[in-house]
């Protein structure tokens, strides 16, 4: 089952804030990673313990996409898109502990 993904204001907010190659990157994994099977747990996407931002992480390099999924509907919900800087996350300008 394909799902249609969607991104929160914050989350084109964030990706407002990267450079092109980056967008690019990130849009490319999320359409390439997350529309077919996003609850699957693979070397690069993982479940999340509790936590304000979101449930499930999408790594790509040094990029994190932070997601959510709604299974009966189909809907795959990007809430944030930070960057990694060695052990530090940030989303938009802000520091993040996850």
């Amino acid at each position: 089952m394909a799902y249609r993904v969607e991104y929160t204001h914050a989350a084109r907010d964030h990706l407002k804030g990267l450079s092109s190659t980056q967008r690019r990157t990130v849009l490319d994994a999320v359409d390439e990673q997350l529309v077919d099977q996003p609850d699957v747990e693979t070397r690069h996407r993982k479940p999340l313990r509790p936590n304000p931002v979101a449930p499930w992480e999408l790594r790509v390099g040094d990029l994190r996409v932070f997601y959510d999924y709604d299974e009966p509907n189909a809907v795959v919900t990007i809430l944030a898109v930070g960057v990694k800087r060695h052990n530090v996350l940030f989303i938009g300008d802000e520091e993040v502990t996850l």
